[in-house]
């Protein structure tokens, strides 16, 4: 049961990422973007990696999908239907792509992973947490402040002059 739940979540993590990459509408590839992403975090989810799978949909979904929907939604005639979306090099890719994933699975295949993997320390989300708020917390506050900095540069180099 335990592996059928791990490949239904992996299966739908691959057709939402095929669905992203073949979709017409640029908003449509958005969303799958977002429930591919969301899929990833399932699977950390499901490898008892919480924290992992928490800032999977607290930054990527909740943040960067925000910001990509925005910058799609303000700017013009990017959804226009008379922009052509297609390309001409279709097999070239996808015998490049081919070639890559055949590569990919004969060296992934050819590694023994069990062998040099140590055991790895248990740390709960307790403990993450205690110490991003106590000897981790300079460096928290100012990455925020670099996203606050981003977000308001986009906001600024969005606005609409009138």
């Amino acid at each position: 049961m335990a592996e059928f739940v791990f490949c239904f979540i992996a299966l739908c993590t691959c057709v939402f990422a095929f669905l992203t990459v073949t979709a017409r509408d640029i908003f449509h590839c958005a969303v799958w973007l977002a429930f591919c992403l969301l899929s990833v975090s399932g699977i950390y989810f499901y490898l008892d990696a919480e924290f992992v799978g928490v800032i999977q949909v607290l930054v990527y979904i909740g943040g960067i999908i925000t910001l990509f929907i925005f910058a799609i939604k303000l700017t013009a005639h990017i959804d226009d239907k008379t922009i052509k979306q297609t390309n001409k090099q279709i097999l070239p890719a996808a015998l490049g792509a081919a070639v890559f994933f055949v590569l990919l699975f004969k060296i992934i295949g050819s590694n023994p992973w069990a062998k040099i993997q140590p055991d790895a320390p248990v740390v709960s989300l307790k403990q993450l947490g205690l110490s991003l708020m106590t000897s981790y917390a300079l460096p928290f506050e100012f990455i925020s402040l670099l996203l606050l900095a981003a977000m308001v540069g986009a906001i600024v180099i969005g606005k609409v002059k009138r």
